[in-house]
């Protein structure tokens, strides 16, 4: 629900600008993941990482979606099964 120039800063401190983080602005996706609280007008963080394929493989809320770390080891562990490697004769 960060404004771009947020996400753009954050992006920037963490280290990820090879890619756009999305917003939410209008919190409508925040509301269909279940992310949002009506109550208190404000979404819980979250990171997902979703595949080539479009599956999401992870889903990281709160307090631990600050910290990139799980989530670069997911991307990574999803880069490796990409390699292919040729079997041997």
């Amino acid at each position: 629900m960060d404004s771009r120039f947020s996400n753009k800063a954050f992006a920037e401190k963490i280290g990820v600008t090879s890619f756009q983080l999305l917003s939410d602005w209008d919190r409508s996706v925040t509301k269909l993941y279940g992310l949002y609280n009506e109550a208190a007008g404000y979404g819980r963080r979250a990171t997902f990482v979703v595949d080539k394929e479009g599956k999401i493989q992870q889903v990281v809320v709160d307090s631990m979606a600050i910290d990139p770390t799980s989530t670069l080891e997911t991307c990574s562990i999803l880069e490796k099964k990409l390699v292919v490697t040729p079997p041997k004769p």
